[in-house]
C-alpha cells in the first residue's frame, strides 16, 4: 500500500499540501540557517538592551550603555571645528593675496572654496563655474568687473546691482525702448558688433554700425569694442556673450538690455568665508 504522506518519485515525507497534482516536500531548514537565526533573535535581544531601540509616544528605551548618537556627532562636530579652527584663524588674518601664496593655506581655501560655491554660487553659475544661461562663466578667464583676487573678492561682497551700498553697479541704456537710437540704427550696430569677433555682415550696415557705435557706445565699451572692467562693460570682440551672440540677441539686448544682478555675500557669509570662496573662484580661469 502506498504511503499518501511520502512522495513517489523521491520517497521523502510530504507536507500533504497539493497543488495541481504537484506535492510539498516537507524538507527540514538547514541546521547551521537554523543556528543563525536563532543568534540572530538573541543579538536582537541583547541590542535592546544595550542600546536605544524601542520608541514610544513620549521617549525611547535609553539602552544600558547610555549610547546617544547626537552626542556622538556633536563630540565629532566639535573636534573638527577645532582642527580646523587653526587653518581659519590663519586665513582669518591674511589677505586673499597672502592665502594664495601660502600653499598650505592655499590648500584648505581651496577645499572650502568649493564647498562654499556647491552651496551657494552653483544654481546660477553651474558646478566648476561653468556658468548658465544669463549667468556668467567663471572658468574662462573672461571677467566682467575684472578677474585679480582683489576684483573678485570685491564682487563676492558687495554683489552686482545688489541692495549693497558698494555694490557694483552700472546700467546699459534702454537705446530702443527709450528711443535713443532707431530700429535700422539698432540693427547696423548689431551687425558692427558681429563683425567685429568674425561674423560676416553686411558691408554698408557695418559701416553704418560702426558710426553708431562711436557715437553711443564707445564710452563704456572702448574705441575698440574691448570693454571696460572698472564699469562692467563686456568685451565685444572675444566671442564670449551673456545673453547670445546672434543677430536678434544682440538686437534684444541693445533694445532693452538684460541687467543682471548678483548678491552681495558680506554678511550671509563669514570673512574667512568670503576669503576662501573668493580664492576657489578665482583658481576657475586661472586668474589675472
Amino acid at each position: 500500500m502506498t504511503d499518501i504522506n511520502k512522495d513517489a518519485l523521491t520517497g521523502k515525507p510530504t507536507t500533504g499540501h497539493e497543488w495541481d497534482g504537484i506535492q510539498e516536500l516537507n524538507n527540514p531548514l538547514p541546521k547551521w540557517w537554523l543556528m543563525v537565526f536563532y543568534a540572530c533573535i538573541l543579538f536582537s535581544i541583547l541590542w535592546w538592551v544595550l542600546y536605544p531601540a524601542i520608541p514610544f509616544l513620549h521617549g525611547y528605551t535609553k539602552g544600558v550603555l547610555g549610547y546617544n548618537s547626537h552626542q556622538v556627532y556633536e563630540q565629532q562636530a566639535t573636534a573638527a571645528a577645532q582642527a580646523q579652527k587653526v587653518w581659519l584663524d590663519k586665513i582669518a588674518a591674511a589677505s586673499t593675496d597672502q592665502i594664495s601664496s601660502d600653499a598650505e593655506l592655499l590648500n584648505f581655501a581651496m577645499g572650502g572654496g568649493k564647498a562654499l560655491f556647491n552651496e551657494n554660487c552653483a544654481a546660477c553659475h553651474a558646478p566648476g563655474g561653468a556658468g548658465r544661461p544669463g549667468f556668467p562663466v567663471l572658468a574662462d578667464d573672461d571677467w566682467l568687473w575684472g578677474g585679480t583676487l582683489a576684483a573678485v573678492e570685491q564682487t563676492i561682497r558687495h554683489g552686482i546691482r545688489s541692495s549693497d551700498p558698494d555694490t557694483r553697479n552700472n546700467v546699459m541704456p534702454n537705446f530702443g525702448t527709450d528711443g535713443v537710437l532707431t530700429g535700422d540704427q539698432i540693427g547696423d550696430v548689431a551687425n558692427y558688433v558681429l563683425s567685429l569677433s568674425g561674423t560676416k555682415a553686411d558691408a554698408d550696415s557695418v559701416a553704418r554700425g560702426k558710426q553708431v557705435f562711436a557715437d553711443n557706445c564707445v564710452a563704456c565699451h572702448g574705441e575698440q569694442a574691448k570693454g571696460n572692467q572698472e564699469l562692467g562693460a563686456p568685451n565685444l570682440t572675444d566671442s564670449v556673450w551673456l545673453y547670445g551672440g546672434d543677430h536678434k540677441a544682440l538686437i534684444a539686448q541693445i533694445t532693452k538690455p538684460h541687467l543682471g544682478v548678483m548678491p552681495n555675500w558680506q554678511g550671509r557669509l563669514t570673512d574667512t568665508q568670503i576669503k576662501m570662496l573668493a580664492v576657489y573662484v578665482h583658481s576657475l580661469g586661472g586668474g589675472q
